[in-house]
C-alpha cells in the first residue's frame, strides 16, 4: 500500500498556496522536493493531551519518528478536510472527529535515513474528542500511538530527543495551540 501511495498525485502549489499543477508523491519528495499541499491532523482530548503516532518502519519519509495523529496529501482539487477525514479512517480507523483548518505551515525537511524530502504547504487541522478515542491503526502506517501533554512534546522536541520526532511536529503543534489560545 505504501508503494501505491507513492504513485498518487499531489497538488503542487505556489508559496502562497495557489494550485500550479500536480506531481506524483514520489517525484514531489525527491531531489530538491516540489512544494505541494499537505495536511497535519492534531487531535486533543478533554485533558488537553494530543494524540501522537509513531510512524511505521515502512514509511518512505521519517519512519519510526513520532508525529501528529495523522498526515497526508489531498488529491489535486480535493478538499483538505475531506482528505484528512479519509486518512484518519485509513491510518487510525477513526471516524466522526470534526476537523477545523486553523493555519498553514510551509516547511522543507530532508530525511537523512531515506534521502527523501518534505517540502510542504501544510494545512494544520485540529479535532477535539471528549473521552477516549477508539482506534484500529493500520500497521503499514502506524507503529504505535500515545496521548501526550503538548508541553512534554515541546520539551522533547527542543532537547536531546529531538531526532525522535518528525521535523514538522513543532510547527504544527504550535499553530494548533495558538489557534486554541494555548489550550487544546
Amino acid at each position: 500500500m505504501t508503494h501505491e501511495r507513492e504513485q498518487s498525485l499531489v497538488e503542487l502549489v505556489s508559496p502562497d498556496g495557489a494550485s500550479i499543477g500536480s506531481s506524483t508523491v514520489e517525484v514531489a519528495h525527491t531531489g530538491a522536493g516540489l512544494l505541494h499541499r499537505a495536511f497535519s491532523v492534531l487531535i486533543f482530548d478533554a485533558q488537553g493531551r494530543t494524540l501522537l503516532q509513531r510512524r511505521s518502519a515502512a514509511k518512505t519519509r521519517f519512519p519510526l519518528r513520532w508525529a501528529n495523529a495523522c498526515c497526508g496529501h489531498p488529491a489535486p482539487g480535493e478538499a483538505v478536510v475531506e482528505a484528512a477525514t479519509r486518512r484518519l479512517a485509513e491510518e487510525l480507523g477513526v471516524a466522526g472527529v470534526d476537523l477545523a483548518d486553523v493555519g498553514v505551515l510551509t516547511y522543507a525537511a530532508s530525511d537523512p535515513a531515506t534521502a527523501r524530502i518534505e517540502h510542504e504547504y501544510d494545512h494544520v487541522l485540529v479535532g477535539h474528542v471528549r473521552s477516549g478515542l477508539a482506534t484500529t491503526p493500520d500497521p503499514d502506517e502506524v507503529a504505535s500511538l500515545a496521548w501526550v501533554a503538548p508541553s512534554a512534546v515541546l520539551g522533547d522536541i527542543t532537547g536531546p530527543r529531538s531526532a525522535e520526532y518528525a521535523p514538522w511536529l513543532p510547527g504544527v503543534l504550535r499553530i494548533a495551540l495558538e489557534a486554541s489560545g494555548g489550550n487544546s
